[in-house]
């Protein structure tokens, strides 16, 4: 009889496969997933039995779509952005396990894309806008309950000033004559920036020490 040669490429060939699958929450997401087959060359008088020449084209596809399937109903759709490298692990091991029943070898599978619906996609950014802004309505809440404890500290600090400046008036006369000379001071170095001439007398510029406040009453 007549016997005439069959040949295969026995060279490693890259290869995309595209599916649409549904996660675990029920989310849709579409998913390109590249393996790098070659046929088991040991094994070519099975594979051109049972597969024929177009062996890749027959197996790759249906096996690929499988595989996905089944490893991405186990995940939720953020576990797939947030897990991928693991998802990848899972479809490239169960993935190069189904291609060797048909003779297949695999020496590379990755994931090199990953889409979820619009609607997803939406609803992901609606959450982050919300998040994003629960955290700065929390930044306001706490910042204006600082202000509000600063503001707390600081009339109590006023209040106790106040407080120790009436006992010093009263049990010390001296201490009042002493901040009418700081307050004239201020009022003196005032009008000193001042181009205008003023002409003012010891009681308005509170130089007046000798006076008590009692005499003070007297003049008003």
């Amino acid at each position: 009889w007549i016997e005439s040669p069959v040949i295969y490429d026995v060279r490693a060939k890259p290869r995309n496969i595209a599916s649409l699958t549904g996660t675990k929450d029920l989310q849709m997401v579409n998913i390109t997933c590249r393996v790098l087959s070659r046929p088991n060359v040991e094994d070519l008088p099975v594979i051109y039995q049972t597969l024929g020449l177009d062996y890749d084209e027959r197996v790759l596809p249906s096996i690929v779509n499988e595989v996905l399937k089944a490893v991405v109903a186990q995940f939720n759709a953020s576990q797939i952005i947030t897990q991928r490298e693991k998802v990848s692990r899972l479809v490239r091991e169960n993935l190069m396990r189904r291609a060797e029943h048909f003779h297949i070898i695999l020496d590379d599978v990755s994931i090199t894309h990953v889409a979820f619906s619009p609607e997803f996609t939406s609803a992901v950014e609606a959450k982050q806008i919300a998040q994003q802004e629960a955290q700065r309505a929390a930044f306001i809440v706490d910042r204006a309950k600082q202000e509000k404890a600063s503001t707390i500290v600081f009339a109590e600090g006023e209040a106790r000033s106040a407080e120790l400046i009436g006992e010093s008036i009263k049990g010390k006369p001296g201490f009042l004559a002493l901040r009418r000379l700081d307050a004239a001071r201020e009022i003196a170095s005032i009008l000193k920036q001042s181009g205008n001439r003023i002409y003012l007398d010891s009681d308005t510029l509170l130089l007046n020490v000798g006076s008590t406040v009692e005499d003070y009453k007297k003049k008003v």
